[in-house]
Order: C-alpha cells, then structure tokens, then sequence
C-alpha cells in the first residue's frame, strides 16, 4: 500500500524523469505552479496533505503517463522491483548490424534484460545511454525505453538510426515527407536536418531510467 510520503516522492521522481522542476509540471498540466511544492505538502498543523485526484489526474495527462506507469514509478521510489523484462543494448551497440529489422524492431541475439515500467508491448526495448551528447537530459548509464509502435509527434524525444548505422537520441521538431528535423538535447551539439532516405527508423522513448 501507498503511504503520503510515497505519493508526493512519485510526483517528485516523474518531474525528475522528464528533467523538469514540479512548478513546470504543474503548470504543464494547467495547475497552479505551487500545487506540488513541498510546502503543500502538510497542513499548518503538521498532518499529512494529499495530492487531489483532479491534479494527478492532470498532471499524468500533461505527461503522457498512465496511473498504472505512476504506481510502478512510486514502487521503485520505494526499492521495490517493478516493470515487465524487456530487451536491452547499449546506445552504441544499436549501430551494429543484427539488432533491429529494417523497421527498427529488436531482432537476434545478444541482447541483456531489464525491467522497465509502463510496458505493454512485446516489441518494447530499451536502451542504455553512453556518452555526454544527450546530457543533461539524458546522462551516461540512463536506460530509455522504446516503443517502435508508436506514432512519433512534434515534441517528441525520439531515438534515430541513419542507413549509415548512426544512432542518435533527440527531440522531433518536425517531420515532413522529405525531411526529419531534430533537436539536439545537448545545446553544445548542433540540432541536425535528416533527408527521410537517409533514415532507416525512428521511434520515440516513451520512458527514462536514471
């Protein structure tokens, strides 16, 4: 069972995860910026104050998370083992041939295994981030879970294979018929312009495991 305290740490954690503060969160999902301060978070008396189930609510909306992924998220606040095993290569491994289809699904051999949350379909994978090129949004040794089913939308943080076998993490500005237009999620390297032909797939990251 979920104690106050669990509640408030899985707010905390799902605004760490999507590397923003709990004020931008909650104004994100059209609340009061204060909402989850940890002022908020006990009466002037000392007793224990709930989030309200209209603000989880929204706030998950905003996120793009279902109250099953935050239950999951709180457990692993708590040290529990939670998520479902899926596939996992490094971020540099996923140039190498054997991997994936041409339409970027995990195939073959030499694949680890994690658990991750919010998974629901057997084609979900994840990958393990090395370098400094996506920092700080994504750090050295983060796991980013990948659902290669899902449709990819403005905004999204996407994960990129090149015909040449470059794999990159970014955010998707925009993609048209000719072009895929991305954004670096290090400002120290350059945003990147991709003619369609030059990309065998794309995919977006649904999930980030620090």
């Amino acid at each position: 069972m979920f104690e106050h305290r669990d509640i408030w740490r899985g707010l905390d954690l799902l605004a760490h995860r999507f590397s923003i503060s709990t004020s931008a969160m909650a104004r994100r999902a059209g609340l009061d910026s204060t909402t989850f301060n940890k002022s908020k978070r006990n009466s002037g008396d000392g007793k224990p104050r709930w989030p309200s189930t209209e603000s989880l609510s929204k706030v998950l909306e905003a996120m793009d998370v279902d109250f099953e992924d935050f239950a999951t998220l709180v457990a692993l606040g708590k040290g529990r083992v939670g998520g479902m095993p899926v596939p996992l290569i490094g971020l540099a491994q996923a140039g190498n041939d054997g991997f994936f289809d041409d339409a970027g699904f995990p195939v073959g051999g030499g694949w680890d295994e994690v658990r991750m949350p919010g998974v629901r379909d057997e084609n979900t994978y994840a990958l393990e981030i090395s370098g400094n090129s996506m920092s700080p949004v994504l750090r050295e040794g983060d796991r980013v879970l990948i659902a290669p089913n899902e449709d990819v939308r403005r905004g999204d943080r996407v994960v990129v294979k090149t015909i040449s076998g470059e794999v990159m993490a970014k955010e998707l500005r925009r993609m048209t018929e000719k072009r895929i237009e991305l954004i670096s999620l290090n400002p120290e390297y350059e945003d990147r312009t991709l003619d369609r032909i030059e990309v065998l797939w794309i995919a977006r990251i649904v999930w980030v495991s620090q």
